[in-house]
């Protein structure tokens, strides 16, 4: 009898292994297919890509599309706009968001807690159902077609990071600040030296994920920034789409170029991505 129980467990256990993995397999293969044909077609001719399945080999390897994404669709220029963004928009998240995070953690008060109820709600609501009053209000500053209107909206709309932040701060014992002002220290001076320096593994995962954030935010610039020559990474391979149709092979080059330097990023940092995201969740 117990030798039947123990096979049946074991039979389950397999079954259930060889499920769960052909899940992740699939998963996989939804992922790599759409860059397998990305990849495919950035080499194919712009006849060859009409005439042949999306699957198939190329004829030979054509470059031609690389260059023509790169210097038609003025690639170097929308990488420069790009880094120019995520500097300014990675410096004002990080002084507003520590600021703001230090604030709501370590004092509790009425005002602080209408604030923490306050990003809740905000994060609730759909971006989209704001989109109206925030172009109007960017329109009204004279920030429309400038840098700086993706620069405050990236900063002024990261509450994602701010919850970061307080994760971290939870995690840091209060009775570092009880110290400092015994000492005589300011808020400001516990601030900078104690607190700043302590939330830098927060800082290294708010940095990563902005960057991919914005690198990757196509909405955003294309409504504010509509001019050629604000263009950024993500809306650079926009104007090979025209009213005639559109030059799949050259957004597939296109595409391939952009993605290599956040998909980097992304595959060696991720660690830090995850590990920022969570921490703090579960306190010991």
């Amino acid at each position: 009898m117990n030798e039947k129980v123990t096979y049946n467990n074991s039979l389950s256990a397999k079954i259930w292994n060889a499920l769960k993995y052909a899940f992740l397999i699939f998963g996989c293969l939804l992922v790599i297919f759409p860059l397998v044909v990305v990849l495919l077609g950035s080499f194919k001719t712009h006849k060859e890509y009409l005439t042949t399945e999306v699957f198939s080999l190329p004829a030979k390897m054509n470059f031609e599309n690389y260059k023509t994404a790169f210097v038609n669709g003025k690639v170097l220029l929308g990488l420069k706009n790009t880094l120019i963004i995520i500097v300014f928009s990675c410096i004002g998240t990080i002084v507003t968001g520590t600021m703001t995070a230090f604030v709501v953690q370590r004092f509790n008060s009425i005002l602080t807690r209408a604030v923490k109820n306050a990003f809740l709600v905000a994060m609730l609501l759909p971006s989209i159902s704001m989109q109206v009053t925030v172009f109007q209000i960017i329109n009204k500053l004279n920030l429309y077609d400038t840098m700086m209107s993706n620069i405050i909206l990236y900063v002024g709309t990261d509450i994602v990071s701010i919850y970061i932040f307080m994760q971290y701060l939870s995690q840091i014992s209060v009775s570092l600040d009880e110290s400092a002002i015994v000492d005589g220290a300011s808020y400001i001076k516990i601030y900078f030296q104690i607190i700043l320096p302590l939330l830098r593994p927060a800082i290294a995962t708010v940095l990563i994920i902005k960057f991919v954030g914005i690198y990757n935010n196509f909405y955003t610039p294309q409504l504010y920034m509509p001019s050629e020559e604000l263009g950024v990474v993500s809306t650079a391979l926009y104007r090979f789409i025209g009213p005639y149709g559109a030059k799949w092979e050259i957004i597939f080059a296109g595409i391939i170029v952009c993605i290599i330097p956040t998909l980097t990023i992304f595959l060696t940092l991720q660690k830090y991505i995850y590990s920022g995201m969570v921490s703090g969740a579960v306190k010991e």
